[in-house]
């Protein structure tokens, strides 16, 4: 069985996260994802605090495995919510969209771990400094807001770069990528566009389907002239938004059009119109199936793959 020490660190059976997905990764999709042995992660997102407990404790229901809260720092009310994960005793927290350095020490003053998402080594090296306890590095290949670089090019750099363990994601859905991962130094993988579709996930019907109908070129990254690139389905809105962009649309003008639309696909099924966030790693996911059945076939193809790799020199 693959465990490194991100299993030991955080009390997991399996070195496998789940993508904090916004208004897809709840509380059903987390405590189903960690009572497999893997690492749930609820989405925080903007989320009410209130909402926020309530989708908390929802995991609980399902599992006494450890979990974890993703919190946007761009967010006006992110302090609210980190008061909930203390006081709900949340036993991870993950950080986007920002720099979670004024926050740290508060978080592990209750015991939490604090793991943020970094898109570069810069940021890696600030974060170890600041006392998180490990790192999620996600490339370009990723679904939702991207950073510049892939993941097989900036992985490894950051390894090199930091002692705490590292976590690989974007552009992972398969044990080959797994094992990939674990040769550019990851201590783990985080996996988004594949847990999308799990029987456990609660996004629209609809956005599973355009998942399961994604080919290799069917994600396009929007907003990059406003500084928020989101990776989505190359759908009608991804078309108007590029136009619009291309037309030297200003920021005002391009936030109004993305305003509500991850909502309006997620939720609404909306997938025309809607930002159907996605990886590139959509064409290689083709059934739905359980999040047990995900880890466990991450988990296998893995072992197999590591087994035919020591085969080669015999």
């Amino acid at each position: 069985m693959i465990k490194t020490e991100i299993c030991d660190l955080l009390k997991i059976k399996y070195p496998i996260f789940q993508g904090a997905m916004a208004w897809i990764a709840e509380g059903n999709l987390a405590g189903h994802v960690s009572k497999a042995g893997g690492l749930g992660i609820i989405a925080g997102g903007g989320m009410p605090s209130e909402l926020l407990r309530e989708e908390i404790r929802k995991v609980r229901k399902i599992t006494d495995n450890p979990f974890a809260v993703n919190l946007m720092l761009m967010m006006d009310n992110v302090e609210k919510q980190i008061e909930v994960c203390i006081e709900e005793k949340v036993p991870v927290v993950t950080t986007g969209a920002g720099n979670p350095g004024a926050f740290i020490k508060k978080l592990k003053k209750a015991k939490i771990k604090v793991i943020p998402i970094v898109p570069s080594v810069a940021l890696a090296k600030r974060m170890e400094k600041s006392g998180a306890d490990a790192i999620i590095v996600e490339g370009v290949e990723a679904g939702g807001h991207v950073g510049e670089l892939t993941t097989m090019a900036l992985l490894p750099q950051i390894t090199a770069a930091v002692d705490i363990p590292v976590i690989g994601a974007g552009g992972i859905a398969t044990g080959k990528q797994f094992v990939a991962a674990l040769a550019l130094g990851a201590k783990g993988v985080q996996v988004g566009t594949r847990f999308l579709i799990a029987e456990e996930c609660t996004v629209h019907e609809n956005y599973k389907k355009a998942i399961l109908k994604a080919k290799d070129r069917s994600t396009v990254v929007t907003g990059r002239k406003t500084g928020h690139p989101v990776r989505i389905i190359n759908n009608k809105l991804a078309k108007e938004f590029i136009k619009l962009e291309e037309s030297g649309a200003s920021n005002e003008e391009l936030e109004k059009m993305g305003a509500g639309r991850l909502r309006a696909a997620a939720k609404d099924g909306d997938i025309n119109f809607g930002s159907v966030m996605s990886g590139q790693v959509a064409a290689m996911v083709n059934k739905e199936e359980t999040c047990e059945d995900i880890i466990l076939d991450l988990i296998n193809s893995a072992e197999n793959e590591l087994n035919n790799l020591k085969n080669l020199y015999l």
